[in-house]
């Protein structure tokens, strides 16, 4: 049974973040958006693929034209997980700010 890919594996690669954030404006379709790379419409193809199966786009068929439409609420995911370190380093830097002070207050007297 073949795992399903998950968003961190989609943002993982700049030309997919890219992808994103071209198609988080309006929807493309597939050739629009491989005329944007320097690359084979078959690589941009794996990669709308990969990020169809990451949950972040929805392919929808209009005609003969496939168009790519963002759908990101998946990465809420990664910002709640970004966030819980965030929030660890900024306690680290208060306590550092802190510290210093401390240090100033002694050395200076101030």
């Amino acid at each position: 049974m073949k795992a399903r890919r998950d968003v961190y594996q989609a943002i993982a690669d700049p030309t997919r973040r890219a992808i994103i954030n071209m198609i988080a404006a309006q929807p493309h379709n597939v050739n629009a958006i491989a005329d944007k790379f320097d690359m084979t419409r078959q690589a941009i193809s794996l990669h709308v693929k990969i990020l169809t199966d990451c949950g972040l786009i929805a392919i929808k068929q209009q005609g003969r034209d496939r168009f790519c439409e963002a759908q990101l609420d998946q990465l809420s995911e990664v910002s709640a997980f970004v966030d819980q370190y965030r929030k660890h380093w900024e306690s680290k830097v208060d306590a550092l700010e802190t510290y210093l002070e401390k240090l100033k207050k002694e050395r200076y007297g101030k």
